[in-house]
């Protein structure tokens, strides 16, 4: 089992905190989030785009996966996930997420291309996350 983790650290309120988010591999080291990047278009990250772009990186590794077992090698795939958060139910919810891929592919027919990048888009292991069990380990100190 492969384990990887992310920390978030935030002080104040929602809408006049801040936070800061590191990655384990430290590509993301104190980087600032807060409530102006993901609601008003303000500098810093959001938990949106950063699933968005875990997404999209995960399926270009799935989809180059998938194309190699087919004998294929892509000299290029580029990936976009658009993640949707949406006011549901009095709260908010994240209820898309929507892949856009173009790859360049020697000798691949259209409809071999289709099925792999179909099989991926639920077979990636971060498609598979967004319907995925949640656990937690809370405590007060």
């Amino acid at each position: 089992m492969i384990k990887k983790h992310g920390t978030a650290n935030w002080k104040g309120t929602l809408k006049d905190g801040e936070g800061h988010v590191s990655t384990e591999t430290a590509a993301l080291q104190e980087h600032p989030y807060g409530f102006k990047a993901r609601f008003e278009g303000g500098k810093g990250t959001n938990p949106e785009e950063l699933v968005g772009a875990a997404h999209a990186s995960c399926f270009a590794m799935a989809l180059a996966m998938g194309l190699g077992e087919k004998g294929y090698t892509a000299s290029n795939i580029d990936a976009k996930s658009t993640v949707s958060l949406e006011e549901v139910d009095g709260g908010f919810a994240v209820t898309k997420a929507h892949i856009e891929v173009s790859a360049s592919v020697p000798d691949i027919s259209e409809e071999e291309f289709m099925e792999v990048a179909k099989a991926t888009e639920t077979g990636c292991p971060i498609s598979k996350l967004l319907t995925a069990e949640i656990s937690m380990d809370a405590k007060l100190v």
